[in-house]
């Protein structure tokens, strides 16, 4: 019997799909896909005879009935996700609901929006001793939050930090930020549609960014992306510092150690 396939889509350029992904999405019958968030552009990796359902007019019950049709007459089902289905993604009520009628699955991931928000602006959320965590994270909405999980609480970390789900209550964001301890001079981005052509990026801080985004029309499809990182401050990492030893990179004492390592490096390489 064939199985249900999550694949993640990507943040939304169809060529930031996976290569597993892609084959996936190529060799299915059965295709169903998230069409609020996934660009429809990756449907045209589908064969031409594929079934194509767009879960964003689907109730949970319709999508997992065509999951367990599609299983039972041993066709290919892949539920096409935005981004990264492990961050809000609903995969949960998905598989519990194709556990109680016994249909297999697995999983190929994706890349996150929020990796596809970094890359837009060419940061790392984690700079050598300015921030070397990454909050991921949400307001309350129709969907609660844990309390102790609230925006003020995580903000107490003042480290970065990456709002899901929000833009439309920017104004309330950014109150719970500062109110949380981000000072008001903390750089912030909002990045609307990374990856996507119709992309745009705003860069302020605490004190004027809800009102770019006011102006700008931006009230979904967006991260708010908080931190230091985002700022001029910086230090340069160990890894590449000619002084800094480790096993591949000798000191002059070991010297004669590295260059065989590297040399040996170079001929496997060459082998392979």
């Amino acid at each position: 019997m064939s199985k249900v396939h999550f694949v993640g889509a990507g943040p939304g350029d169809k060529e930031l799909i996976t290569l597993k992904g892609y084959k996936l999405l190529k060799n299915a019958d059965i295709v169903i896909y998230a069409g609020s968030l996934v660009n429809p552009e990756l449907l045209d990796y589908c064969k031409e005879d594929c079934e194509i359902y767009n879960s964003a007019v689907m109730d949970l019950g319709e999508i997992i009935d065509v999951m367990e049709r599609g299983v039972r007459e041993n066709k290919e089902v892949v539920r096409l996700q935005t981004g990264d289905f492990s961050i809000y993604g609903s995969i949960r009520e998905q598989v519990e609901e194709l556990n109680k009628v016994d249909v297999g699955f697995d999983c190929t991931p994706g890349v996150s929006s929020f990796l596809g928000a970094s890359s837009a602006l060419g940061v790392e959320y984690t700079v050598p001793e300015i921030s070397q965590s990454v909050i991921i994270t949400r307001m309350e909405g129709r969907t609660p939050v844990p309390e102790k999980e609230s925006i003020q609480e995580f903000a107490k970390h003042q480290t970065s930090m990456v709002i899901f789900l929000s833009v439309q209550e920017i104004e309330k964001v950014v109150e719970r930020l500062i109110e949380g301890g981000y000072p008001e001079d903390t750089p912030v981005a909002v990045v609307y549609k990374a990856t996507w052509p119709d992309e745009m990026a705003l860069r302020g801080t605490l004190t004027d960014i809800a009102a770019k985004v006011r102006e700008n029309g931006i009230n979904k499809t967006a991260l708010i992306m908080v931190g230091r990182f985002l700022g001029q401050d910086y230090n340069n990492s160990k890894l590449y510092d000619k002084d800094f030893v480790h096993e591949y990179r000798g000191n002059e004492d070991g010297e004669k150690y590295s260059s065989l390592r590297l040399r040996i490096s170079h001929l496997c390489l060459q082998l392979w």
